[in-house]
């Protein structure tokens, strides 16, 4: 639902956004929407004809931003024994 609405806001205020601007203006909307745990998937479809967000996208899905990996992180012990010493 989230993606909707930003692609309406995104094509509203685009166009003032400069050129030279517009893929970390694209960067950024992609991270904050998958911060807010909107699905890559659900972005695709709402932004499907813009080609800055879709090149975010792609990119950010590049980096290993995945849940697959979260998960694994989440899963790690950390042995808290060794700070005692310091």
């Amino acid at each position: 639902m989230h993606s909707n609405i930003a692609s309406e806001i995104w094509g509203e205020l685009k166009r003032f956004v400069n050129t030279v601007d517009r893929d970390e203006a694209a960067d950024t909307l992609v991270s904050v929407l998958i911060d807010n745990d909107e699905d890559p998937e659900d972005i695709k479809s709402a932004f499907k004809g813009d080609s800055d967000i879709k090149r975010a996208l792609t990119a950010y899905m590049d980096q290993g931003h995945d849940e697959s990996e979260e998960e694994e992180y989440e899963d790690i012990e950390y042995d808290d024994s060794d700070d005692e010493n310091y």
